[in-house]
């Protein structure tokens, strides 16, 4: 009968590293980006922060695992990553239009993207500038497809796509920290989220129709 492997190390190792991670959302809910330290990371897990240094050699190693899981447009729930690889018979328009609205879906819902968001347009970090440049290999790849979709055609698309991002972002963090109207609209509610949704696509139809 073969004996099993003990596995105790390796299992607590994981177990606190995943203590850590959630750590840094934790502290990022209730604390903000500015309490992001390791005593305060550490005391949220539950661990001794001297973990924080032997399995992710550095705090903002930590972090940038954490936001990388969080980020919509780098690796997250929502997924944005995959879009790309959609069916052959998808257009780009097709994939944008899906990303921007899955974009407004997700970051409604997740407190500490908006947190993220607000911190990354904040203070400068080297940490958000790596996440922002992560994010904008993913974008290069879509407008690559994109040009495919667009020959000759007089459309700035990467300005268009950029104002509907912003504005998403913009929209849903006003609407979460004043819980007010923007433009008469109510982004709290699901009858604004679905005008916001059908805005952005009369906007992506507009920039993608061919004139005669």
């Amino acid at each position: 009968m073969q004996r099993k492997t003990y596995k105790g190390i390796n299992n607590n190792k994981e177990r606190s590293m995943l203590k850590l991670i959630e750590g840094v959302g934790k502290v990022i809910r209730e604390d903000g980006y500015t309490g992001l330290n390791a005593a305060n990371i550490a005391k949220k897990a539950g661990v001794n922060r001297r973990l924080i240094y032997l399995y992710f050699d550095s705090l903002d190693a930590l972090i940038e695992t954490y936001v990388k899981g969080k980020d919509y447009f780098v690796d997250s729930e929502g997924n944005a990553g995959q879009l790309l690889k959609a069916p052959e018979t998808a257009t780009s328009r097709d994939i944008l239009e899906n990303m921007l609205i899955n974009q407004l879906d997700y970051f409604i819902k997740n407190e500490e993207w908006q947190k993220i968001i607000l911190w990354q347009i904040s203070e400068r970090s080297q940490v958000m500038f790596e996440i922002a440049e992560q994010r904008e290999r993913l974008g290069e790849a879509f407008f690559k497809l994109a040009e495919q979709d667009l020959p000759g055609k007089d459309v700035d698309l990467r300005a268009v796509a950029g104002l509907l991002v912003a504005g998403i972002y913009y929209m849903v963090l006003h609407a979460k920290s004043n819980d007010s109207l923007f433009c008469g609209i109510n982004v709290n509610t699901m009858e604004g989220q679905n005008r916001i949704k059908s805005a952005i696509q009369q906007i992506l139809a507009n920039a993608y129709k061919i004139k005669d």
